[in-house]
């Protein structure tokens, strides 16, 4: 889908690639044991259906750490949870499989940016990072759009109280109840008020709950389990 002019934006499901077992059968991660083969395979073929010439994945560790690329990184990406570019046709992947993704783009400064955005990465404001970064580039956050994609919601995401007190100190819109009436914590929403505090008006969602939509992994669902992508790319 187009997330404004000459920006897209994709979420991949789990269907349609060569993994097997736990993993059926479009598994994009490299580091929860599937069949490296099969993960190539994977990979190539997203980036052939989207007609991107590249996707540039990341070593994603709960970080706010954020990096500017032009090309992929290769068989050994550092570790990191952002990066933005200006090149057109590179795709940036943020993987996933409770944790959401953020997306950003800045139509005129033609950048685009993405953020893997777990709890850690949350708490440690990953998404403020990536707008900050891009920034420094260029971008304007009043000129930003972003789309915040599938993840755990908060009435699934059950956590022990001391959890929430302690995300919510930092984050207070991540504090949430189950629907049974026990701790949680709505990742989504914070990620949303961080970027709203960083100066984006326009933030979207891709609202459904990786817990609840068996098209997508779910890591608190399934154990093991494989990686969908949350991508963006300039046109």
């Amino acid at each position: 889908m187009e997330l404004s002019p000459g920006v897209h934006v994709a979420v991949t499901d789990r269907h349609g690639g060569a993994s097997t077992g736990p993993y059926s059968s479009r598994n994009l991660g490299g580091m929860v044991g599937d069949d490296p083969a099969a993960v190539r395979a994977n990979r190539d073929g997203v980036a052939a259906e989207l007609g991107v010439r590249a996707v540039v994945f990341m070593r994603q560790v709960h970080s706010a750490e954020v990096a500017y690329v032009s090309e992929p990184f290769g068989e050994d990406p550092p570790r990191l949870d952002g990066v933005f570019t200006t090149e057109p046709g590179l795709a940036l992947a943020s993987l996933g499989a409770d944790c959401p993704a953020v997306l950003v783009a800045d139509p005129v400064a033609r950048m685009v940016g993405a953020a893997h955005s777990g709890r850690p990465g949350t708490e440690a404001g990953i998404a403020t990072a990536l707008v900050t970064a891009m920034t420094a580039k260029g971008a304007s956050p009043e000129r930003m759009v972003a789309m915040v994609g599938p993840g755990v919601c908060g009435r699934c995401y059950e956590v022990p109280a001391g959890m929430r007190e302690e995300v919510a100190a930092k984050v207070p819109e991540t504090w949430s109840t189950t629907s049974w009436d026990t701790p949680a914590l709505d990742l989504r929403a914070g990620i949303e008020a961080q970027l709203r505090a960083a100066g984006l008006a326009d933030v979207r969602h891709d609202a459904r709950c990786t817990m609840e939509s068996p098209e997508l992994y779910s890591h608190r669902r399934e154990q093991p389990g494989g990686r969908f992508a949350a991508l963006i790319w300039l046109t």
